[in-house]
């Protein structure tokens, strides 16, 4: 048995141990976006410094734990916080919670955060279903050695994000009066904020929003026939002739500002799979 399934069993014996029931819907939460597990009926709930092998959330709105309950009507596992390449962990154990999901009979993976707006009609608070992304300016979480028990050596990315999803939460938006945008999400390693001249190469790339978290998520999810639903809060507008300057504590307002109406979606869109 190679070293990463060693652990990845592990890791699934140790929650196993605490979760017998089968769930197979799991959802990642990013910054400022942990307050939706307070809609969930938690069952259980586990801090991920408990779960072997497991990174641990080191960033101001990640609240590191890993819970298991209901969400319209149906079981969820939820990760209220997720781990970026940024705080010194390998690609590889940024996706480690994906593949965890997938040995835990996982099959649909709903995905947020928060990121920059690239595209010029976009303004702060709004929602954007990512359609496609850019993962270039990152590493990527299949590097090395194929564990073939995952995945295949070569995986198709030429729809990571399920358009049958997007379907589904493009009609919640209409039914509840949530106007969701769609775009190219472009994934940077962080943790700087990007100068101009980046916002602007990106605009050039033709990406819509950046943020430094999601792709290898969703590389890893894809990887291991996971389909994938993803969306971005615009947290802060990069391309602008005023004062550039961010700070995290704004990106993190703009996205509590934003949770009620991400909340509504993920419910519906949980009711409906």
């Amino acid at each position: 048995m190679s070293e990463i399934m060693r652990q990845l069993e592990e890791t699934v014996a140790y929650i196993r141990g605490l979760v017998s029931e089968e769930a197979t819907t799991g959802i990642i939460l990013g910054s400022g976006l942990g307050n939706l597990s307070n809609d969930i009926a938690v069952e259980k709930e586990v801090s991920y410094n408990d779960i072997p092998h497991f990174p641990v959330s080191t960033v101001l709105g990640h609240k590191g734990r890993l819970i298991f309950g209901e969400l319209g009507g149906k079981k969820v596992w939820v990760m209220a916080g997720r781990f970026h390449y940024y705080e010194g962990y390998t690609a590889q154990q940024v996706a480690y919670p994906v593949r965890v999901m997938k040995l835990l009979g996982v099959k649909t993976l709903l995905l947020s955060n928060a990121a920059g707006g690239v595209n010029l009609d976009f303004k702060i608070g709004d929602l954007m279903i990512i359609n496609d992304h850019i993962s270039l300016f990152t590493t990527n979480p299949l590097l090395g050695k194929n564990e073939e028990k995952l995945g295949t050596r070569f995986p198709d990315m030429s729809e990571p994000y399920s358009k049958a999803l997007i379907s589904k939460a493009k009609q919640i938006g209409a039914e509840n009066n949530i106007v969701l945008k769609q775009g190219v999400y472009t994934g940077v390693t962080g943790p700087t904020f990007e100068t101009r001249a980046e916002y602007k190469l990106i605009h050039t790339l033709g990406g819509d929003a950046v943020g430094m978290s999601t792709v290898q998520e969703t590389i890893a999810a894809v990887h291991c026939g996971i389909e994938v639903f993803a969306i971005s809060v615009i947290t802060d507008i990069g391309i602008r002739e005023e004062e550039n300057t961010i700070t995290h504590e704004e990106v993190l307002q703009a996205a509590k500002d934003a949770e009620p109406k991400l909340t509504l979606l993920f419910t519906e869109l949980v009711k409906s799979l």
